[in-house]
């Protein structure tokens, strides 16, 4: 599937659920959440039904996001499911890390991340913004650094073959981690990068009090350890830019919806949000109810196809971030 701006699409990314076991500030603050019903959800077998039709069309990478994926009830199964797909030949998952160590449901393995792995996930995606435990309370309104720590930890002995911190740039709250942070990734051989806040949860989250851009996080960084070397012919399957420390070695990555340019131009992917709305685009309010097309008996997958490519042919050339862009919902309902 290629746009009429040339973006090849092969990535879907995919939210099962809308609850989370964490508040973060700007994923679902502390406004009253409105939250789906389980009618309102996609099941499992219809979300299957969607990758499995994607796959056809050239979907190659799927990542599963929530809320907290780990969350839902027998997910452990779906991803068993998924990872039977033909064609899908890279699975991961965003998770706050906080179930990964979780006792497996299985003799054959000790925890949930040693499961996904043995169901043939191969990258994990981790949101960790701070190591203090007071600010990541602050941040996500619970106290789970251990468990997330934990999980981190499972993920490593579970052995993925990429295993990425993701820490979200807040000023006041973590600019001075962003050492700290680096020493943690590098000690458990983790990829980190840096993001931008965007105006996903509300418009006030997104203000110049807590904005901190990427280029002043490189500043930053480079007050310590020195010129950070571009390395552009590293790529991941994100919009990331990578930088290399001269004196060690270690890889840090840079996500700037916002002060980045040039961001949308290597897109290729489209999200599935729980409740079956497909989107072309995170910052644009373009949404696609799928939803009607897969619980309608006369549709046929041939239907599910040509859906994917009326969405495809409405893809934004760039999201619309910096236009005055105001959140139509929360990113927790978008999926991450």
């Amino acid at each position: 599937m290629e746009d009429r701006y040339g973006h090849r699409i092969s990535y879907l990314r995919v939210s099962i659920t809308d609850r989370c076991n964490e508040r973060c500030r700007y994923c679902l603050p502390e406004e009253q959440q409105e939250w789906l019903t389980r009618d309102d959800v996609l099941t499992y077998e219809e979300l299957l039904r969607v990758i499995r039709v994607g796959a056809g069309m050239g979907i190659s990478k799927v990542r599963i996001t929530g809320g907290e994926p780990l969350t839902r009830r027998n997910v452990l199964w779906f991803f068993e499911q998924l990872g039977q797909i033909e064609g899908i030949n890279d699975i991961g998952i965003s998770t706050n890390g906080t179930l990964l160590a979780r006792p497996a449901q299985n003799a054959e393995t000790r925890t949930t991340a040693e499961q996904l792995r043995q169901f043939g996930v191969r990258t994990v995606n981790v949101s960790l913004d701070s190591l203090d435990r007071e600010v990541y309370s602050q941040t996500t309104g619970r106290n789970y650094l251990d468990q997330a720590i934990a999980g981190i930890d499972a993920a490593r002995a579970a052995g993925f073959e990429s295993i990425k911190v993701n820490s979200v740039l807040m000023r006041g709250q973590n600019e001075h981690e962003l050492w700290d942070l680096i020493e943690f990734a590098q000690g458990r051989d983790l990829l980190l990068r840096f993001i931008e806040l965007m105006p996903v949860s509300t418009t006030e989250m997104l203000t110049e009090e807590n904005f901190l851009p990427i280029g002043e996080a490189k500043k930053l960084i480079e007050f310590k350890y020195g010129a950070l070397e571009p390395i552009p012919e590293f790529r991941t399957n994100g919009p990331a830019s990578y930088f290399r420390i001269a004196e060690t070695g270690q890889k840090i990555g840079f996500i700037g919806a916002m002060t980045n340019l040039h961001f949308c131009e290597t897109c290729n992917k489209l999200r599935l949000t729980c409740e079956g709305k497909l989107r072309p685009c995170l910052g644009s309010h373009l949404e696609f109810d799928m939803r009607e097309v897969l619980r309608n008996p006369e549709m046929t997958d041939d239907d599910v196809a040509k859906f994917f490519l009326s969405v495809v042919d409405r893809k934004p050339e760039q999201h619309e971030f910096r236009e005055n862009y105001q959140p139509g919902r929360r990113m927790i309902a978008i999926g991450g």
